[in-house]
């Protein structure tokens, strides 16, 4: 049985793969594809998926952590590992996404439903999983919620101009 106290303990876990996404949109300059395209001459990842992004975002994915364990009074090495897997894994799983996107024809910024709101959770989760057994009932918690949460963030980012399309 899922629990609130299962919910709670399974977003903490995934924190800093949010972050990491969240914070990745900051980043503009040059594309993590090097502007490099496959022979059928779309791009690899396109103009949205860039270098400085990824940085920004693993950087906040990392630094999360810090955070987090400095308010829970813990020791903060204890999660170092994890969250730069989770970090790195989310915004590699968000490059994959876009790379999926353009091999079937879209456009940055084009609508592909539950891809766009999970391509990053199975990144982080595929990481993370190298060192620990991830619960069964958390990954069906963040498959569940992360949806209804990326949208929403989209949607105020989109609302407060910072994005171009409200998903």
């Amino acid at each position: 049985m899922i629990t609130i106290n299962t919910m709670v303990i399974a977003l903490y876990f995934f924190l800093p793969a949010y972050i990491a996404n969240f914070f990745a949109g900051f980043g503009s300059g040059k594309p993590l594809d090097l502007g490099m395209s496959f022979p059928d001459g779309r791009r690899i990842f396109g103009e949205g998926v860039t270098i400085k992004g990824f940085l920004i975002g693993v950087a906040f994915g990392i630094v999360s952590i810090f955070f987090v364990n400095f308010l829970k009074n813990k020791a903060i090495t204890t999660n170092l590992l994890l969250a730069i897997l989770l970090a790195t894994g989310a915004l590699l799983g968000d490059a994959f996404g876009s790379l999926i996107k353009r091999r079937l024809g879209m456009e940055q910024g084009e609508s592909a439903p539950l891809l766009d709101q999970l391509d990053f959770v199975f990144g982080g989760l595929f990481l993370a999983s190298f060192i620990m057994n991830i619960p069964i009932d958390w990954i069906i918690i963040l498959m569940l919620i992360t949806p209804l949460g990326h949208l929403t963030v989209n949607f105020v980012g989109f609302r407060l101009k910072m994005k171009e399309v409200p998903w």
